[in-house]
Protein backbone atom coordinates (compact mmCIF):
# COMPACT_ATOMS: atom_id res chain seq x y z
CA UNK A 1 0.00 0.00 0.00
CA UNK A 2 1.30 3.43 -0.87
CA UNK A 3 0.18 5.26 2.23
CA UNK A 4 2.65 5.38 5.10
CA UNK A 5 1.11 4.40 8.42
CA UNK A 6 4.13 3.74 10.66
CA UNK A 7 4.27 7.31 11.93
CA UNK A 8 1.17 7.10 14.05
CA UNK A 9 2.31 3.80 15.51
CA UNK A 10 5.68 4.55 16.95
CA UNK A 11 4.73 7.87 18.49
CA UNK A 12 2.00 6.33 20.59
CA UNK A 13 4.41 3.59 21.58
CA UNK A 14 7.26 5.93 22.41
CA UNK A 15 5.36 8.50 24.48
CA UNK A 16 3.44 6.95 27.34
CA UNK A 17 2.62 10.29 28.92
CA UNK A 18 3.66 13.40 27.49
CA UNK A 19 -0.61 20.57 24.17
CA UNK A 20 -2.77 21.84 22.00
CA UNK A 21 -2.08 21.41 18.29
CA UNK A 22 -2.12 25.11 17.49
CA UNK A 23 -0.61 27.00 20.38
CA UNK A 24 0.05 30.68 19.82
CA UNK A 25 3.66 31.61 20.34
CA UNK A 26 4.05 33.83 23.38
CA UNK A 27 6.78 35.30 25.49
CA UNK A 28 8.28 32.78 27.90
CA UNK A 29 6.86 33.53 31.34
CA UNK A 30 9.99 32.43 33.20
CA UNK A 31 13.27 31.07 32.01
CA UNK A 32 13.67 27.40 32.96
CA UNK A 33 16.69 25.97 34.74
CA UNK A 34 19.79 25.69 32.53
CA UNK A 35 19.92 21.93 32.11
CA UNK A 36 21.92 19.79 29.69
CA UNK A 37 20.19 17.46 27.24
CA UNK A 38 21.23 14.48 29.40
CA UNK A 39 19.65 16.06 32.48
CA UNK A 40 16.43 16.85 30.60
CA UNK A 41 16.12 13.27 29.33
CA UNK A 42 16.85 11.91 32.81
CA UNK A 43 14.08 14.09 34.28
CA UNK A 44 11.75 13.08 31.47
CA UNK A 45 12.29 9.40 32.26
CA UNK A 46 11.85 9.96 36.00
CA UNK A 47 8.58 11.85 35.60
CA UNK A 48 7.23 9.35 33.06
CA UNK A 49 7.94 6.50 35.48
CA UNK A 50 6.09 8.32 38.28
CA UNK A 51 3.08 8.87 36.03
CA UNK A 52 3.11 5.25 34.87
CA UNK A 53 3.17 3.97 38.45
CA UNK A 54 0.31 6.28 39.45
CA UNK A 55 -1.97 5.25 36.58
CA UNK A 56 -4.39 2.38 37.16
CA UNK A 57 -6.47 2.52 33.99
CA UNK A 58 -7.75 4.77 31.23
CA UNK A 59 -9.95 4.55 28.16
CA UNK A 60 -11.09 6.67 25.26
CA UNK A 61 -12.70 6.51 21.83
CA UNK A 62 -10.23 7.35 19.06
CA UNK A 63 -11.05 8.60 15.58
CA UNK A 64 -8.73 7.45 12.78
CA UNK A 65 -8.77 8.88 9.26
CA UNK A 66 -6.75 8.19 6.09
CA UNK A 67 -6.95 10.35 2.95
CA UNK A 68 -5.29 10.19 -0.44
CA UNK A 69 -5.42 12.93 -3.07
CA UNK A 70 -3.90 12.49 -6.51
CA UNK A 71 -4.72 11.90 -10.18
CA UNK A 72 -7.94 13.94 -9.73
CA UNK A 73 -9.12 11.42 -7.16
CA UNK A 74 -9.77 11.57 -3.43
CA UNK A 75 -10.06 8.45 -1.28
CA UNK A 76 -11.09 8.59 2.38
CA UNK A 77 -11.44 5.97 5.11
CA UNK A 78 -12.48 6.42 8.73
CA UNK A 79 -12.45 4.19 11.76
CA UNK A 80 -13.58 4.53 15.37
CA UNK A 81 -11.52 2.57 17.88
CA UNK A 82 -12.10 1.90 21.57
CA UNK A 83 -8.82 2.23 23.47
CA UNK A 84 -8.30 0.92 26.98
CA UNK A 85 -5.29 0.56 29.25
CA UNK A 86 -4.97 -1.38 32.49
CA UNK A 87 -1.83 -1.39 34.61
CA UNK A 88 -2.02 -5.17 35.04
CA UNK A 89 -3.00 -6.33 31.57
CA UNK A 90 -1.70 -3.54 29.32
CA UNK A 91 -3.49 -1.87 26.41
CA UNK A 92 -6.31 -3.04 24.18
CA UNK A 93 -7.66 -1.61 20.93
CA UNK A 94 -11.08 -2.65 19.61
CA UNK A 95 -12.46 -1.46 16.28
CA UNK A 96 -16.00 -0.10 16.74
CA UNK A 97 -16.96 1.27 13.32
CA UNK A 98 -15.45 1.64 9.82
CA UNK A 99 -16.57 3.73 6.85
CA UNK A 100 -15.32 4.86 3.47
CA UNK A 101 -12.83 2.90 1.37
CA UNK A 102 -12.75 -0.75 2.48
CA UNK A 103 -9.26 -1.19 1.02
CA UNK A 104 -7.94 1.76 3.02
CA UNK A 105 -9.67 0.51 6.17
CA UNK A 106 -8.10 -2.93 5.77
CA UNK A 107 -4.66 -1.97 4.45
CA UNK A 108 -4.05 1.29 6.29
CA UNK A 109 -6.22 1.83 9.36
CA UNK A 110 -6.31 -1.77 10.59
CA UNK A 111 -2.56 -2.06 10.04
CA UNK A 112 -2.03 1.06 12.13
CA UNK A 113 -3.91 -0.56 15.01
CA UNK A 114 -2.00 -3.84 14.60
CA UNK A 115 1.31 -1.97 14.43
CA UNK A 116 0.64 -0.08 17.65
CA UNK A 117 -0.10 -3.33 19.45
CA UNK A 118 3.10 -4.82 18.02
CA UNK A 119 5.14 -1.89 19.30
CA UNK A 120 3.55 -2.06 22.76
CA UNK A 121 4.74 -5.64 23.25
CA UNK A 122 8.35 -4.38 23.35
CA UNK A 123 8.00 -0.75 24.40
CA UNK A 124 11.62 -0.55 25.50
CA UNK A 125 12.80 -0.94 21.90
CA UNK A 126 11.03 2.27 20.91
CA UNK A 127 11.26 4.24 24.17
CA UNK A 128 12.57 7.79 24.18
CA UNK A 129 15.81 6.91 26.00
CA UNK A 130 19.58 7.11 25.42
CA UNK A 131 19.45 3.40 24.55
CA UNK A 132 17.60 4.31 21.34
CA UNK A 133 18.45 7.96 20.63
CA UNK A 134 21.07 10.69 20.65
CA UNK A 135 19.79 13.99 22.09
CA UNK A 136 20.92 17.56 21.51
CA UNK A 137 19.49 20.65 23.22
CA UNK A 138 18.41 22.95 20.38
CA UNK A 139 17.01 25.76 22.51
CA UNK A 140 14.08 26.93 24.61
CA UNK A 141 10.65 27.72 23.20
CA UNK A 142 7.27 28.86 24.50
CA UNK A 143 4.11 26.82 24.03
CA UNK A 144 0.99 28.54 25.30
CA UNK A 145 3.18 30.75 27.49
CA UNK A 146 4.84 27.74 29.13
CA UNK A 147 8.60 27.27 28.65
CA UNK A 148 9.70 24.09 26.92
CA UNK A 149 13.07 22.60 26.09
CA UNK A 150 13.51 21.79 22.41
CA UNK A 151 15.55 18.66 21.74
CA UNK A 152 16.89 17.33 18.47
CA UNK A 153 16.55 13.54 18.49
CA UNK A 154 18.49 11.14 16.27
CA UNK A 155 17.90 7.37 16.31
CA UNK A 156 20.85 5.09 16.93
CA UNK A 157 19.48 2.54 14.43
CA UNK A 158 17.12 2.75 11.45
CA UNK A 159 13.98 1.11 12.83
CA UNK A 160 10.37 1.50 11.71
CA UNK A 161 9.25 2.50 15.21
CA UNK A 162 11.94 5.17 15.70
CA UNK A 163 12.16 8.66 14.24
CA UNK A 164 14.32 11.77 13.86
CA UNK A 165 13.38 15.40 14.37
CA UNK A 166 12.46 17.66 17.28
CA UNK A 167 10.53 17.20 20.50
CA UNK A 168 9.30 19.82 22.96
CA UNK A 169 9.60 18.94 26.68
CA UNK A 170 7.63 21.00 29.20
CA UNK A 171 10.21 22.64 31.46
CA UNK A 172 8.27 22.15 34.71
CA UNK A 173 6.35 18.92 34.14
CA UNK A 174 9.05 17.19 32.07
CA UNK A 175 6.53 15.70 29.67
CA UNK A 176 6.75 15.62 25.88
CA UNK A 177 4.11 18.08 24.68
CA UNK A 178 4.84 18.12 20.96
CA UNK A 179 6.89 16.25 18.36
CA UNK A 180 7.75 17.25 14.78
CA UNK A 181 9.53 14.28 13.24
CA UNK A 182 9.96 11.86 10.35
CA UNK A 183 10.50 8.08 10.36
CA UNK A 184 14.02 6.77 10.88
CA UNK A 185 13.36 4.18 8.19
CA UNK A 186 11.44 4.73 4.97
CA UNK A 187 8.89 1.89 4.79
CA UNK A 188 8.56 1.92 1.01
CA UNK A 189 10.31 3.00 -2.19
CA UNK A 190 7.05 4.66 -3.25
CA UNK A 191 7.25 7.15 -0.40
CA UNK A 192 9.48 10.19 -0.86
CA UNK A 193 8.95 11.82 2.54
CA UNK A 194 6.70 11.67 5.59
CA UNK A 195 6.31 14.42 8.18
CA UNK A 196 4.59 13.71 11.49
CA UNK A 197 3.23 16.15 14.07
CA UNK A 198 1.96 14.87 17.40
CA UNK A 199 0.63 16.85 20.35
CA UNK A 200 -0.12 15.87 23.93
CA UNK A 201 -2.49 17.35 26.52
CA UNK A 202 -2.66 17.19 30.30
CA UNK A 203 -5.60 15.42 31.93
CA UNK A 204 -5.67 15.11 35.73
CA UNK A 205 -1.90 15.36 35.88
CA UNK A 206 -1.30 12.80 33.12
CA UNK A 207 0.07 13.90 29.74
CA UNK A 208 -1.60 11.85 27.04
CA UNK A 209 -1.70 11.81 23.21
CA UNK A 210 -4.12 14.40 21.87
CA UNK A 211 -3.70 14.57 18.09
CA UNK A 212 -1.44 12.90 15.54
CA UNK A 213 -1.18 13.85 11.89
CA UNK A 214 1.24 12.58 9.29
CA UNK A 215 1.54 13.70 5.69
CA UNK A 216 3.26 11.59 3.05
CA UNK A 217 4.42 12.55 -0.42
CA UNK A 218 4.05 9.67 -2.87
CA UNK A 219 6.66 9.37 -5.64
CA UNK A 220 4.17 8.61 -8.39
CA UNK A 221 2.08 11.64 -7.43
CA UNK A 222 -0.34 12.70 -4.79
CA UNK A 223 -0.37 13.19 -1.04
CA UNK A 224 -1.51 10.83 1.68
CA UNK A 225 -2.57 12.02 5.13
CA UNK A 226 -3.19 10.01 8.28
CA UNK A 227 -4.65 11.39 11.50
CA UNK A 228 -5.74 10.20 14.92
CA UNK A 229 -7.94 12.24 17.25
CA UNK A 230 -7.41 10.50 20.59
CA UNK A 231 -10.69 11.70 22.10
CA UNK A 232 -11.58 12.37 25.71
CA UNK A 233 -9.94 10.19 28.37
CA UNK A 234 -11.51 8.52 31.37
CA UNK A 235 -8.76 8.02 33.95
CA UNK A 236 -8.51 5.99 37.13
CA UNK A 237 -5.40 6.66 39.22
CA UNK A 238 -3.98 4.55 42.05
CA UNK A 239 -3.50 7.73 44.06
CA UNK A 240 -3.52 11.49 43.45
CA UNK A 241 -0.58 12.27 41.20
CA UNK A 242 1.97 14.48 42.93
CA UNK A 243 4.01 16.51 40.47
CA UNK A 244 6.76 19.06 40.93
CA UNK A 245 4.27 21.75 39.92
CA UNK A 246 1.67 20.66 42.49
CA UNK A 247 4.26 20.63 45.28
CA UNK A 248 4.90 24.31 44.63
CA UNK A 249 1.30 25.28 45.56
Amino acid sequence: MLIHWHGVLFLTAVFVFSTKATWPQAAISAMPAPLTSAQIVEELQRHNLARTEALQSLKSIRHYQAEYQGFSKEIVARMEVEYSYDARSGKRLRIVTMSGSKIFCDKVLKRAVDGEMEASRDSGASALTPANYKFHLAGIDSLGGRPAYVLDVEPLVADKFLYRGKIWVDASEFAVVMADVEPAKNPSFWISRTRIRQTFAETNGFWLPEMNRSETKVRIGGTAAFSIDYGKYEIVANAPLVTDASRAH
